[in-house]
C-alpha cells in the first residue's frame, strides 16, 4: 500500500504532465536612458507597452499633484505621446477626460499650454517659463493630452492613419493601454473634449468607443461626455456659414451685400455639387475634388479678402495671441529630457495632414456619428467663440440644430438665452435633453484661452453629466 506522501508526489507529477502553459504575466520594470528613468509596463493580454516619466515637475507645480508623460505603443513602431495630469481635487474619485487638438495633424500640446492645461504662457519673447493656470481643466478632472496620429507633436514612428475613421482604433488602443497601466481609472466616467477638426474626431472617436463597448472588446470605456468647440463637422452646412459670418458678425464687415450674394451663388454652383458628389459616392477622388472646389471658390478668397486672423477676426493675421512661447519651451533640451520625450516636437507637421487630404477627409460629414452619440444619451456640448472665422459660431449653431436625436425639434425651436458666470453674461446658450449649444462672447478659435473662467465652468458642468446652466 502506497504511503500518503507517495500519493501526493505522484499526483503532483501527474498534474505537471498535463498542466496547461502558465499564462503570460504583465511586466513592470524600469529603464534608464540618458540619465532619465522610465517606468515600463508591458501588458501581456494585448502586447501594449508604455514607457513614461513619473512626476517630471514640468508644467504642473501644484504640490502633491501627480503627472506622467511618455509613450504608449499602439502598434509596431507606433509610439503615441501622452501627458497625464492628476486632478487637483479628489483625484482618487475624479473623472478622466481626454483632450485632442485638431488639424488634422496638430499637437494636443496646443491645448495643454495655450488653453486648458495646468500651465500657460504670457505673450512676450521674455516669457520663456510657463506660469500656473488657475483655470486648468485638471482643477476638476484627471486629464490626458494625446498627440495623434503618429508623427504629430512628440509622437513618432510609422503612421498608417489616413483619415478620421482610421485614426479612431489607435485612440481606442491608447486608452486601453492606459487603463492596463493605470487600472485605478478604468471605472471612472470618461469624457472627450476637442476642437476644430475635433468636429470630425470627437463624433468618430466616441462612436468607435461605443461600438467597442457593445462588442465587449477590451475594457469598457464609460463615455459620459463629449465637448467640441469651434468644430468642423459638415462642409455642406458650414461652407455657406463662411459667407454669412463674413457679412454679418459682431466685429467687422468683411464683404458687402453684393459680394454676399455673389458668394452664395458661387457656393451653389461650384462648391455644393461637389460636396453632394462626395457624400453620394464616398470616393477619395470625389471628396478631394470637393475639398479643392470649396477652398478655391469660398474659403481661400474670403480668407484673403482683408488682413485679418482667421482664428480671431478682431485681430490682424500676425496676431501674437495665443502666445507661441510654448513651442520654443518644448525644444529646450532640459525640458525634453525631463518629460521623457524621444523626438523633436512638431506642432502641426505636413505629413499627417497630407494623408488626410489625399483621402478627401475634410468635406466628409460626421453628422451621423454626432447624432448617434447624442441620441445614445451622452452629455454633449457644442460651443464656439464668436470671434472665430475658420469654424465660426454661425456654422456651428447650424450644426447643433441639425443633430438628429429625440429632442431635436424642441432644441431647434428654442431661442438663445444669456449664459452667465457668477452673474456676468459671457455668452448665449440653449439646451434640450442631453445637448447644449453655447456661443461665447469675445473669444477666438481657442475659446479656453480667451474665456478661461467660463470654459472651466462649462467643462465641469458637462463632465458632471448635466446640460450647462448659468451661475
Amino acid at each position: 500500500m502506497r504511503s500518503f506522501l507517495t500519493f501526493l508526489v505522484a499526483t503532483a507529477f501527474a498534474g505537471l504532465a498535463f498542466a496547461t502553459p502558465a499564462p503570460k504575466l504583465d511586466k513592470r520594470s524600469f529603464v534608464e536612458r540618458g540619465g532619465v528613468v522610465y517606468n515600463v509596463f508591458e501588458h501581456a493580454a494585448t502586447g501594449a507597452k508604455i514607457e513614461f516619466v513619473n512626476n517630471s515637475g514640468i508644467c504642473e507645480t501644484t504640490p502633491g499633484v501627480k503627472q506622467y508623460s511618455g509613450y504608449l505603443s499602439v502598434g509596431t513602431n507606433m509610439n503615441m505621446w501622452f501627458w497625464f495630469f492628476e486632478a487637483r481635487q479628489n483625484p482618487s474619485t475624479a473623472p478622466l477626460a481626454a483632450w485632442f487638438n485638431g488639424g488634422p495633424g496638430c499637437s494636443s500640446m496646443i491645448g495643454l499650454f495655450q488653453e486648458n492645461g495646468p500651465c500657460k504662457f504670457k505673450v512676450g519673447a521674455s516669457n520663456t517659463v510657463p506660469i500656473n493656470n488657475t483655470y486648468s481643466f485638471n482643477n476638476y478632472a484627471n486629464m490626458i493630452y494625446i498627440d495623434q496620429p503618429i508623427g504629430v507633436g512628440f509622437s513618432y514612428g510609422t503612421n498608417p492613419v489616413t483619415s478620421t475613421v482610421t485614426a479612431a482604433p489607435y485612440v481606442w488602443k491608447l486608452i486601453q493601454a492606459f487603463y492596463a497601466s493605470f487600472p485605478d481609472y478604468k471605472s471612472r466616467d470618461f469624457g472627450i473634449f476637442t476642437e476644430s477638426y475635433g468636429g470630425h474626431y470627437g463624433p468618430e472617436f466616441a462612436t468607435y468607443i461605443q461600438s467597442q463597448n457593445k462588442a465587449k472588446a477590451g475594457e469598457n470605456i464609460n463615455l459620459v461626455a463629449l465637448g467640441i468647440n469651434n468644430g468642423w463637422f459638415d462642409a455642406g452646412i458650414q461652407e455657406p456659414a463662411y459667407i454669412e459670418y463674413s457679412y454679418n458678425n459682431t466685429y467687422r464687415l468683411l464683404i458687402t451685400k453684393s459680394q454676399y450674394n455673389s458668394y452664395l451663388s458661387t457656393f451653389n454652383s461650384k462648391c455644393l455639387p461637389k460636396i453632394q458628389a462626395c457624400t453620394s459616392s464616398g470616393t477619395n477622388s470625389a471628396c478631394t475634388a470637393a475639398d479643392t472646389a470649396c477652398y478655391n471658390a469660398i474659403e481661400g478668397p474670403l480668407a484673403n479678402i482683408a488682413d485679418f486672423n482667421v482664428y480671431d477676426v478682431r485681430a490682424r493675421s500676425n496676431d501674437p495671441e495665443p502666445p507661441q512661447n510654448y513651442v520654443t519651451y518644448l525644444t529646450n533640451a532640459a525640458v525634453v529630457k525631463a518629460i521623457g520625450a524621444q523626438s523633436t516636437y512638431q506642432e502641426c507637421p505636413n505629413a499627417p495632414y497630407n494623408k488626410f487630404a489625399a483621402t478627401g477627409d475634410n468635406p466628409r460629414s460626421f453628422m451621423n456619428q454626432l447624432s448617434a452619440v447624442v441620441a445614445s444619451g451622452v452629455t454633449t456640448l457644442i460651443w464656439a467663440g464668436d470671434a472665430d472665422w475658420i469654424c465660426n459660431w454661425v456654422g456651428v449653431a447650424d450644426v447643433a440644430d441639425a443633430i438628429s436625436y429625440p429632442g431635436q425639434a424642441a432644441f431647434t425651436a428654442k431661442a438663445l438665452a444669456p449664459y452667465k458666470v457668477n452673474g456676468v453674461e459671457g455668452g448665449t446658450f440653449k439646451t434640450q435633453g442631453n445637448l447644449s449649444f453655447l456661443k461665447v462672447y469675445e473669444a477666438g478659435h481657442e475659446v479656453m484661452y480667451y474665456q478661461p473662467a467660463l470654459s472651466l465652468q462649462v467643462f465641469v458642468q458637462t463632465m458632471k453629466k448635466g446640460v450647462i446652466a448659468s451661475t
